[in-house]
């Protein structure tokens, strides 16, 4: 059995993202990372984005799920880099969804922001 841990990604994006800027923003991270997708589990982000459909068809595209995360979830991590989401009373979005989701709460890759997308992997 693979002792690897597997890879939570932390999406956050501007309204009314398409799917395509979200594969072309994880394809990005992934190879700047040195990671795979078949590495992912699940993609994380903010419950305000459930009803981001380029998020979510991205997810469906690339087989990966898509978890949305309650404020008070997201707000009980303290993420290291600064973030736009303090308008809506968060930390942050990205890098507090993947530490929430994922094992060890080490983040891999701190955010980055590919056009409309930010992105931070943890494990």
């Amino acid at each position: 059995m693979d002792k690897r841990l597997l890879m939570i990604l932390g999406i956050g994006t501007r309204r009314g993202i398409t799917k395509e800027e979200v594969v072309e923003a994880v394809k990005q991270a992934l190879d700047e990372c040195g990671l795979s997708l078949q590495e992912i589990t699940a993609f994380a982000s903010a419950k305000l984005k459930e009803n981001e459909r380029g998020l979510l068809e991205a997810g469906e595209l690339l087989g990966i799920p898509v978890n949305f995360l309650p404020d008070e979830v997201l707000n009980s991590y303290n993420p290291p880099s600064s973030s736009q989401a303090s308008r809506f009373g968060l930390k942050g979005v990205a890098e507090p969804a993947a530490l929430a989701l994922s094992e060890k709460h080490e983040l891999i890759c701190r955010k980055k922001v590919y056009g409309r997308v930010t992105i931070a992997i943890a494990r």
